[in-house]
């Protein structure tokens, strides 16, 4: 019997699927990444992977006048290949070679933008020649900083709004930008190295999923620099482009100060839209350190066959979810109830109305209605800053408006009054016990079912497509009552629930007894959602 052969190793990819492509061949001259990779291995004694020797030279490529192609990075791949690697030689290469004055590290949460910060210090402490030019180290919790004799520092700063207020950075590392729910820490930080000519940006990343605001939009962005390779630039009902046109004024070179404008780099590892969860060639996209780092295939069958499929193609396949993997629902609920049919001309409905929290307040309005298979249906119809636009838009509905507003204090009570003087709106507050029932009777529709065995009918709610709503819906927090109920938390969840709040009053006066009097779907429902 012959010997089994040893089975083939297979290692990942060198060159990202999606990546940023070089302007002019890559050399010492034209890419600091060279001098990266050198320091790397002969004064840190890291021994670089193939792929992220090929990141800092894409990464790290140089114009003509020596500064950076790149103001900003978006380094996209799969979790435990070796991205904080990544931003320890450069944070340490920034600091020793280019001998700059401030790096700051931050991430999703103190204890890991910290615990990079302390390795990457122990880093530096194992070289003598490192170690001998650190000039004091605080480990103060949250103000990490370890200063140089030349006067460099690296200090860590909190994801929020005021975390880099004050500073100007050379080199920003933002470690799991998929966190990133609002813009406020982005702006802070990055907007700290506009005095800097020679800074970078770099943000580091698994794939994320819709509440992925910031990771999002720069990566259809960037994509759409590309020529939209995967298809992400377009909405996926209408078609139409999804990217905002430039102003006239934006495109005209004369109005640049410099030759080039700044410019976003992508290079993204991962898994191609649409393959198998058990495609191990896309594996090895997702994953440029697999065959590098022992057991790690093995590593990944075991979790395609253990975890939930979304988790497993976000983490190891670093593919985009297009719901939430976290939420106040089941994992693939909300987006089971995803709909894009249009309820026919006639068909009654009821209105939901809320406003968000905040000093810059939007309205939204969500109708429910019942299709024609009796599946209950919420669409966003109106969505827009401010409240003095709603009574007029109200009154210039056709017909009779039955509309839930939630009283009690929340920031549409203070509209009910002015509700009430419209002649064609009958307003029902929601509020007391019905708020936290209605919640939970809300809650218990989410999703679409199979066809019944015994009755052939299905349940559940259905959705028309509404970025606001989707997002409301990804990331709300329930509060429960005392009482048993539940409620959406205005406070605690990381975006406006709003949206969310309004279909919610909706469905709950769909499913009261109705009055005589119904109002219908007018034929032109032509209403713009700005």
């Amino acid at each position: 019997m012959a010997p089994r052969s040893a089975p083939r190793r297979r290692l990942g990819c060198t060159e990202p699927r999606v990546f940023t492509p070089p302007l002019r061949p890559l050399t010492p001259k034209t890419s600091a990444g060279f001098s990266v990779i050198e320091f790397a291995e002969q004064v840190l004694q890291i021994t670089l992977y193939p792929w992220q020797k090929w990141f800092f030279i894409h990464a790290l490529e140089l114009r003509p006048d020596g500064h950076f192609r790149f103001d900003t990075v978006v380094l996209l791949v799969a979790r435990q290949n070796g991205k904080s690697t990544i931003g320890q030689v450069l944070a340490l290469w920034f600091l020793y070679v280019r001998e700059v004055r401030l790096v700051v590290g931050t991430a999703q949460d103190l204890d890991t933008a910290s615990e990079q910060w302390r390795n990457t210090l122990e880093i530096a402490e194992a070289v003598e020649d490192l170690r001998s030019e650190i000039a004091n180290v605080s480990r103060q919790t949250s103000r990490e900083t370890f200063e140089l004799l030349g006067g460099g520092r690296y200090k860590v700063r909190a994801a929020t709004r005021r975390g880099g207020r004050g500073l100007s950075g050379d080199l920003i590392l933002l470690d799991e930008l998929r966190e990133h729910q609002k813009w406020d820490a982005w702006s802070a930080l990055t907007k700290t190295t506009m005095a800097r000519a020679l800074s970078l940006v770099l943000a580091m990343s698994n794939a994320g999923d819709t509440t992925s605001v910031v990771l999002r939009h720069l990566r259809r962005q960037a994509h759409y620099d590309l020529g939209d390779p995967d298809g992400i630039c377009k909405d996926p009902v209408t078609g139409e482009s999804l990217m905002p046109e430039l102003p006239e004024e934006a495109l005209d070179a004369e109005d640049y100060d410099e030759e080039e404008p700044a410019e976003l780099g992508l290079f993204e590892w991962s898994a191609p839209p649409g393959c198998s969860k058990w495609d191990r060639d896309g594996w090895a996209q997702a994953n440029p350190s697999m065959g590098y780092v022992p057991g790690m295939e093995r590593k990944i069958a075991g979790a395609a066959k253990t975890d939930p499929e979304w988790e497993f193609r976000t983490e190891v396949l670093c593919q985009w979810s297009s719901g939430t993997l976290q939420g106040p629902f089941e994992a693939g609920k909300w987006e089971a109830g995803y709909s894009t049919e249009e309820p026919p001309a006639g068909t009654p409905l009821v209105l939901g109305v809320d406003v968000s929290v905040g000093r810059s307040p939007v309205t939204h309005v969500v109708a429910a209605y019942y299709m024609p298979d009796g599946l209950p249906q919420v669409s966003l119809e109106a969505s827009r800053p401010g409240t003095e636009w709603l009574v007029d838009w109200l009154a210039a509905q056709p017909g009779h408006l039955r509309i839930a507003a939630q009283a009690n204090g929340a920031p549409v009570s203070a509209l009910l009054e002015d509700l009430d003087e419209l002649e064609n709106v009958t307003v029902e507050r929601w509020g007391g016990p019905e708020l936290g029932n209605g919640t939970v009777k809300f809650s218990n529709l989410v999703g679409v079912s199979e066809h019944d065995e015994d009755t052939g009918m299905r349940t559940g709610l259905r959705h028309m497509p509404a970025p606001a709503l989707d997002l409301a819906a990804g990331t709300a927090v329930p509060a429960i009552l005392g009482g048993g109920g539940t409620v959406w938390d205005r406070k605690r969840s990381p975006t406006d629930v709003a949206p969310l709040v309004a279909a919610t009053a909706a469905v709950w006066l769909l499913l009261r007894p109705a009055p005589a009097r119904r109002r219908s779907v007018y034929e032109d429902r032509g209403v713009v959602t700005v």
